[in-house]
């Protein structure tokens, strides 16, 4: 008998009104913001779990999301004295 073919699901890009945002299923995993129409200074601005940041072009603000959900959303504890 044969087997249906199972995916691992894959994160994607989808276009919003002044904004993309970065999904994978039904969550999102960061965006990628404008400024206001009239107002906008040309400055991306883009967030994803405690990261942010500000990037001059699209494509670099897209990539630093990217990365930021790669490497994980939230920084290892390596100065706490605790552990």
């Amino acid at each position: 008998m044969a087997r249906g073919s199972t995916r691992a699901a894959r994160a994607f890009w989808e276009r919003g009104y002044l904004s993309h945002g970065y999904w994978l299923d039904k969550e999102r995993l960061g965006f990628v913001r404008l400024g206001p129409k009239n107002e906008w200074d040309g400055i991306y601005r883009w967030e994803a779990g405690n990261h942010s940041g500000e990037s001059a072009t699209l494509a670099d603000a897209k990539h630093a999301v990217e990365q930021a959900v790669l490497v994980g959303a939230s920084q290892l504890a390596l100065f706490d004295k605790d552990q």
